[in-house]
């Protein structure tokens, strides 16, 4: 089983592959457009919408974010986006020079909740929002973390 953050963007799902893609130096990108399959004559898509993206994925370092639009004609069935903080991507990696590496990159255009530091609960914490409203959370040693506060409450 796996867990993979899944996000929807609104008709400019093209451009956050492209910046993720860069910003995580992805090694394995899908994607597929509304017009990349046959459409139901009953109920065409407008033309505007073709072009969005249907479904994608991005790799990177082990870890994997879908992705795709919400269409401009769907809204009344999956109702408005709403950008906030109940998406937040996290990554868990030892390699402190990847890690902030990953963290300069995805903060260009954003901005910076807490600047990778050192915390009570890690070695290497840090969190920021990217250009298109996605919270990032930076952690070197959650697992660590979380074993040690498990085995001394028992």
């Amino acid at each position: 089983m796996s867990v993979i953050a899944y996000l929807n963007f609104d008709g400019n799902t093209e451009q956050v592959i492209a910046f993720y893609s860069e910003a995580l130096n992805a090694s394995k990108v899908k994607k597929v457009k509304f017009k990349d399959f046959s459409q139901d004559p009953n109920y065409p898509l407008p033309d505007n919408e073709l072009n969005m993206i249907m479904e994608s994925s991005l790799e990177f370092a082990g870890g994997k974010i879908m992705m795709s639009d919400l269409l401009p004609s769907m809204k009344n069935v999956t109702g408005e986006l709403v950008k906030g903080n109940n998406v937040i991507i996290s990554i868990i990696i030892d390699d402190k020079q990847a890690m902030e590496n990953y963290f300069s990159k995805l903060s260009v255009g954003g901005y910076v909740i807490m600047p990778l530091s050192e915390m009570p609960w890690s070695s290497c914490f840090g969190m920021l929002v990217d250009k298109f409203g996605i919270v990032w959370k930076f952690n070197s040693d959650a697992n660590t973390f979380l074993d040690s506060v498990i085995s001394n409450a028992t």
